[in-house]
């Protein structure tokens, strides 16, 4: 089957006629697994002593683990599993060995556990290996994808990946390596969707990424946390709540290594250009261009995204003549950079000449954008175009709202009646 709009394939099983992007698009909510078990059960196999419990593969060690955690007595744990309650006793003190496999099997499944865990072959662990082992895959492929200004394609290689996770999560089976793939996916599913969604659903793209870092909150993984930090702080920038993204990003930055602290460092510069707070941005700019002159890479962690967003920072906290002579001294290329990219420094280019009233370089930057922007599918972007031409270049703002009637998708669901 294929999308009405975009001609992805679509899954046989979809109840929509869209692939999930066009139907995240069209405003359309992408449906996920409800829990079928208590939330607090999440985190029973992820904190140290559960984790240690499993690594010892003692299952007597492990059913007293569960009903510390749990609070469940060992007369309910027998109910829960049909056996008489002196039997959970007997396999807690070591007088009763379990070697059958379908007992063990029926434990594993009712304490949400992989068969594996307690030493038992089963036809499901296979399919959660290849899972792990195609989620990363995934994961790669998606954000190859989205770096290269294909969002929607990332969106729809995420989806079926991050559904599967939800489903597996919902039946109850907590494994930590889930769920930090879980918390993964949930991440690159949301910055994708702030690619693709105009700026009303954005905040979609939020729930998305604050989803991925409730998770990781619980995962004692610093480098998983700083990631979901660091795309939550962005995507709450993108939905006008730059208090809140400077103080996440801020943490991002106190988290991170390497490229990825100058990833976060460059993305903190922005937010505090959005908050208006002059002081902080300057000292954030010159933390990241240390970290970027010092380890220049591709993406956010580059010359040409730190140099956009001080022009783009100057402007917002009230310095217009100090943005037009930075790009007087620094006008860069757009030629090699990817698309996403050349649309962003595009329209912020067009914003700074029309500060100083260029409109005519101004309005080829802007139509650029919006070029850029639509063959994308950038409706951001064309909307920030838009908001830049309004009071100069009212050709641009027909332009761009012209780009964004072709993008727009019609929502797939039934009207209510």
């Amino acid at each position: 089957m294929r999308c009405d709009v975009c001609g992805a394939t679509v899954s046989r099983w979809s109840a929509s006629p869209l692939c999930p992007s066009c139907h995240a698009i069209a405003g359309a909510i992408l449906p996920i697994p409800t829990a079928r078990h208590h939330a607090s059960a999440m985190w029973l196999w992820t904190n140290d002593n559960a984790r240690a419990a499993l690594a010892s593969g003692d299952l007597a060690l492990i059913i007293r683990t569960y009903r510390t955690a749990t609070g469940t007595s060992q007369r309910r744990l027998a109910e829960q599993l049909g056996y008489d309650p002196t039997y959970i006793s007997m396999i807690e003190t070591g007088r009763r060995e379990i070697s059958d496999v379908t007992t063990r099997l029926r434990i594993a499944r009712n304490l949400g556990l992989p068969a594996h865990a307690l030493g038992v072959s089963d036809p499901d662990d296979a399919d959660f290996t290849a899972m792990l082992q195609f989620g990363e895959s995934t994961i790669r492929l998606a954000v190859i994808a989205r770096q290269s200004g294909h969002g929607a394609e990332a969106i729809n290689e995420l989806w079926p990946l991050v559904t599967r996770l939800e489903g597996r999560v919902a039946d109850g089976y907590f494994e930590r390596d889930v769920m930090i793939l879980l918390a993964r996916a949930r991440a690159e599913l949301g910055v994708s969707l702030g690619y693709v969604l105009p700026e009303e659903r954005l905040v979609s793209a939020a729930r998305w990424t604050g989803r991925a870092l409730r998770l990781a909150e619980q995962l004692d993984d610093r480098d998983l946390l700083a990631f979901t930090l660091r795309v939550h702080g962005n995507e709450l920038r993108k939905v006008d709540r730059p208090g809140a993204a400077v103080a996440r990003l801020r943490h991002a930055v106190d988290l991170a290594d390497g490229a990825d602290r100058a990833a976060a460092m460059v993305q903190f510069a922005r937010a505090a250009g959005e908050l208006g707070d002059a002081a902080l941005f300057d000292h954030a700019m010159d933390n990241a261009w240390q970290l970027v002159d010092a380890r220049p890479s591709a993406g956010l962690a580059s010359p040409y995204a730190l140099h956009e967003v001080h022009l783009r920072g100057l402007v917002k906290t009230g310095r217009s003549d100090a943005a037009t002579k930075l790009l007087d001294r620094h006008r860069m290329s757009t030629t090699a950079i990817p698309p996403q990219w050349q649309a962003i420094l595009h329209v912020t280019t067009g914003e700074v000449l029309l500060a100083r009233s260029d409109t005519s370089p101004a309005e080829t930057a802007l139509r650029a954008a919006i070029s850029i922007a639509e063959s994308h599918r950038l409706p951001h972007q064309i909307q920030r175009a838009a908001r830049t031409s309004t009071a100069k270049l009212p050709a641009i703002v027909e332009l761009a709202h012209r780009a964004l009637d072709s993008l727009r998708i019609p929502d797939p669901s039934p009207p209510s009646h």
